[in-house]
């Protein structure tokens, strides 16, 4: 039996049987949403292969159990590339979520802005996204499938949904192209004014790849950013990552509201 189908099995042990309907990805700041979910809490260090708690921030454990009357999986953590230099560190947790049966799934981060209508507190619905840090999760796999097309990796469906969930508890929620940088260290000034040439809309660490994986996983996807700062240059704000964690409860409320109407109407 694979690795996978033995994580998916333990998983099931402690869970249940039934299949998450949604997995969502956690970002920087935005772990208490977990706390929301009637289940069960799997920590990362019970589940060999997932990673560690290398971020502040982030919770590393995987809830499985129900919010708002959906089956859901929610990965309280995630792995980034700068942690280990592998674009692929969360490979495993999403072949072990798409073996639980999942088959949507909702990435989040916290973000910066690119543009002075989308302040910190704000949220942007991932539209396409650039791939800024010059690598690929898929880099190494043997296989075709590695040749995964990307033109509606952002599924107009789910987004569909989320727009509507937003719309119904009267949070703007603009729409957007997030461009990945590897990080760790913040983006230069210059940097920002490029991304901003090359037309994104937000900048962060994370999500892209997760999201290069889900599709060559055959998951649905989409994505949404709260933004905690403004971009390097366009404010007078110190960037840090404490000033992350702090901005992120800003956002983080009106992102569980949306979150919480998007499963309750989800068909």
């Amino acid at each position: 039996m694979s690795k996978n189908a033995d994580l998916a099995d333990l998983i099931r042990s402690r869970a249940g049987d039934a299949p998450p309907e949604y997995g969502l990805v956690l970002g920087s700041g935005l772990g208490h949403l977990a706390a929301a979910v009637k289940g069960v809490a799997i920590p990362y260090s019970d589940l060999p292969g997932f990673p560690h708690a290398g971020v502040s921030g982030h919770v590393p454990q995987l809830v499985v159990g129900t919010l708002e009357g959906r089956r859901v999986a929610i990965f309280g953590g995630r792995a980034h590339y700068y942690e280990s230099g592998r674009a692929d560190a969360m490979r495993l947790p999403l072949e072990v979520l798409q073996a639980l049966g999942t088959r949507k799934l909702i990435l989040t981060n916290a973000a910066g802005s690119l543009r002075a209508e989308m302040p910190p507190g704000s949220l942007m619905l991932l539209s396409d996204h650039i791939a800024f840090a010059g690598t690929n999760p898929l880099i190494g796999e043997p296989s075709e499938a590695r040749f995964v097309p990307m033109t509606r990796a952002h599924d107009p469906s789910l987004r569909a949904g989320l727009q509507a969930a937003a719309q119904a508890e009267g949070i703007a929620l603009p729409e957007g192209v997030y461009c990945w940088f590897s990080g760790p260290s913040f983006e230069t000034p210059a940097e920002i004014r490029a991304a901003r040439i090359l037309g994104a809309d937000a900048v962060g660490m994370s999500t892209v790849p997760e999201m290069i994986l889900a599709r060559f996983l055959g998951l649905r996807c989409a994505a949404i950013s709260v933004v905690t700062n403004m971009g390097a240059g366009l404010s007078d704000e110190a960037i840090s990552h404490d000033h992350t964690k702090a901005m992120a409860p800003l956002g983080a409320a009106k992102l569980e509201r949306i979150l919480r109407r998007f499963l309750g109407r989800a068909a």
